[in-house]
């Protein structure tokens, strides 16, 4: 991979709006780690007692976006337009809602994700059918259920007119769209994207993942990484970086943030058919080593790695016993789940945005093993349920 730079951030997530507070949140885990898993509003205490999710708190559409044009998104779109507004100004490509700079619309695209993105949408539409009648369903709302209109609103809100693909890859959606923004920018296409994106918390996605098992209740022991871990917390939120070919973000000046240097993935299928979940050490053991090739990085050198651990203790011990034999068991192995929980697409994207503040000065952690000290390189991992694993190595600017 020649060397992508990141010139800009936007995050939207249960510890923070802006991407200044999000870098503080991460310097101060365990207070960020309460604001999170504050009281909720998505799901109701009442009919969920148990349930402990982490939620996007104080998220103000009005006051962020302007009280027009918006009624009709959904949860996720709002999020991923102020991720994107903020990364585009943060990256000196537009201020104050105009192109200003060397590029202009034409020339930034979009590679975003989402696992879920329109469940809720659908969710919302399918009930007005079957508890009114199909007459009543809003045609402004049907476009949310589409799993890429997120990333479409965003391309007509922010007037972005270069290509826009949606990845739809479970958890490793974030990472595998740096791999769809590379192939793009090798091939001249655009000459910076917005790459991330996110999911949001709904009743429908919480009651799936109760219902097979997956989710710690209550006061259930739930730390990502620990053997004795009944299961997730889910979470949500949002994270977009503008990324651009490095040689012409330093020709334009643009403060650059960190660099990417390589990507791996991999998928290792379940030894029997009747599994469809499979926690695999050898696909997460290629994916590292196909990333740490990309990046022409040896092992030895690698600093941090911002894991995928959530609290599933299968395939947590599968990804440390992975990272242990890939790199080595004093590697520090940060879980920033622990923060804010399984946000699925949104994981990797605020798993990447972890690493920019880690190669800035900002200590890894939380830790679940190994020592921190600075970072100059930093493996970013997402595991996926089917065998399918992504990697990203990130390096200090």
């Amino acid at each position: 991979m020649k060397p992508l730079a990141v010139t800009g951030l936007g995050v939207v997530s249960p510890v923070a709006l802006d991407w200044d507070t999000f870098v503080a949140a991460l310097a101060d885990p365990d207070a960020a780690r309460a604001r999170a898993f504050a009281q909720g509003t998505v799901l109701s205490p009442e009919k969920f007692p148990a349930a402990r999710v982490a939620e996007i708190h104080g998220f103000d559409p009005n006051a962020l976006l302007g009280d027009k044009g918006h009624r009709n998104f959904d949860r996720l779109t709002k999020h991923l337009i102020v991720a994107a507004k903020r990364a585009l100004e943060m990256a000196g490509l537009k201020r104050d809602g105009a192109f200003v700079g060397a590029l202009g619309p034409e020339q930034i695209g979009i590679c975003s994700s989402t696992a879920y993105g329109s469940l809720d949408a659908i969710t919302e539409l399918n009930m007005v059918a079957e508890l009114e009648d199909p007459r009543y369903i809003n045609p402004a709302r049907f476009p949310n259920t589409v799993i890429n209109a997120a990333a479409g609103y965003v391309s007509i809100w922010e007037d972005l007119r270069a290509p826009n693909a949606t990845v739809v890859d479970g958890n490793c959606g974030s990472l595998d769209a740096v791999l769809t923004c590379e192939t793009h920018l090798a091939h001249r296409r655009a000459d910076a994207f917005l790459v991330g994106g996110g999911d949001v918390l709904s009743e429908p996605l919480y009651v799936a993942f109760e219902r097979i098992g997956a989710l710690a209740q209550g006061d259930d022991c739930w730390e990502p990484g620990s053997p004795d871990s009944t299961g997730m917390h889910l979470g949500e939120g949002v994270a977009y970086m503008v990324v651009e070919r490095k040689a012409e973000a330093d020709a334009r000046h643009a403060k650059v943030h960190a660099v990417i240097t390589g990507y791996g993935t991999a998928f290792e299928p379940p030894t029997n058919d009747a599994f469809l979940l499979n926690p695999t050490p050898v696909a997460v053991a290629r994916a590292i080593r196909l990333a740490l090739d990309d990046a022409g990085l040896p092992a030895g050198k690698v600093d941090a790695v911002v894991s995928s651990l959530a609290g599933f203790m299968k395939y947590d011990a599968a990804e440390l016993h992975a990272i242990e034999t890939v790199i080595g068991p004093d590697v520090a192995v940060a879980a920033p789940k622990a923060i804010w929980g399984e946000c699925f697409a949104g994981s990797g994207a605020l798993g990447m945005a972890a690493a920019v503040a880690f190669l800035n000065g900002v200590t890894p952690a939380p830790l679940v093993q190994g020592t921190a000290r600075p970072c100059k390189n930093v493996v970013v991992t997402a595991v996926g349920y089917y065998g399918n694993v992504s990697a990203v190595v990130l390096r200090a600017p």
